[in-house]
């Protein structure tokens, strides 16, 4: 199936690092979706209820960036992953996208990140 909803973008402070600065101080993270479902029943009805809610997306997201801690953003990437099937048992499956925007490197380095994808055992 490739019927995704994409988010690009999201943006929250969390704990997410190994060096001790990283651990000390929220950094900003950002983060992109691809949430793969069945969208065909939404794409004839044009009702909500029909749909993943990418609001409900956005705000599981949000509440791990903000609410917990990582040392790795691979760990991180694999958190939301978890937290975004449990959203819809409709998802069957995601890629999860987790950037740094500021890595705590000496050279000129825009982001750092991960990417996974995983689907619905």
């Amino acid at each position: 199936m490739a019927d995704q909803i994409q988010l690009r973008g999201l943006r929250a402070s969390g704990i997410c690092g190994a060096l001790p600065e990283e651990r000390e101080r929220r950094q900003p993270l950002e983060v992109d979706l691809d949430v793969t479902a069945d969208l065909a029943l939404a794409g004839r009805s044009d009702e909500l209820a029909d749909t993943v809610d990418y609001g409900a997306l956005c705000a599981v997201v949000e509440a791990v960036v903000a609410g917990e801690q990582f040392t790795l953003l691979e760990r991180l990437a694999d958190r939301l992953v978890e937290v975004v099937l449990e959203v819809d048992p409709r998802i069957s499956g995601v890629v999860v996208a987790v950037r740094k925007l500021r890595p705590p490197v000496p050279q000129q380095l825009d982001t750092s990140g991960v990417r996974i994808e995983r689907t619905r055992r």
